[in-house]
């Protein structure tokens, strides 16, 4: 409930913005750090980013028009990993920017970059989180994702730095399951 207002925000302006988004394309979201985003140390909450960088995704399937593919498919959008790196504290009543952008994809997942920076261009965090697409139990092809958006993208390379984090993702799952 916490962050219902904002998502209200989020939703419209995004379907009464003019500015459509491709999806490679960023979208960029504005916001300020609200006492209930607060952790007891006065700076924004770890847990606040991820719950943040879900409204920069939002945004993007709203305005790259995903939404109503998902919608019209009944397929549903679900996260599978995140990862964060804080590098400085938003701070009471501060403005921030949002950046989101899709990184890459392979058959199954979809990798997202979440930016989070001061309005003087500082990083304040990076998110990134890797998801995919559901019809019931089954998962949905990514290339079928776009082919009924009707578009026809070959994905981005992915990033060294995002294999190494599904390699270090890979081993704690396994680390998890000799435990």
């Amino acid at each position: 409930m916490n962050l219902f207002f904002r998502m209200l925000w989020v939703i419209a302006t995004a379907l009464l913005s003019r500015r459509r988004l491709e999806p490679l394309d960023v979208s960029e979201l504005t916001f300020r750090v609200l006492p209930n985003d607060l952790d007891v140390n006065l700076h924004i909450n770890n847990g606040r980013y991820l719950t943040i960088a879900d409204l920069g995704r939002i945004d993007m399937m709203l305005r790259t028009g995903m939404v109503r593919t998902l919608v019209r498919q009944r397929w549903a959008p679900i996260l599978g990993g995140a990862t964060v790196r804080f590098r400085r504290s938003l701070l009471p009543f501060q403005r921030y920017r949002l950046k989101t952008r899709l990184l890459c994809w392979d058959a199954k997942w979809v990798y997202m970059e979440h930016v989070f920076e001061t309005m003087d261009g500082e990083l304040a965090a990076v998110v990134w989180v890797k998801g995919l697409f559901k019809a019931g139990s089954r998962t949905v092809p990514t290339s079928d994702v776009l082919e009924a958006m009707g578009r026809h993208y070959d994905s981005p390379p992915m990033p060294p730095e995002v294999f190494a984090w599904q390699t270090a993702e890979q081993a704690m799952a396994e680390s998890a399951r000799a435990a």
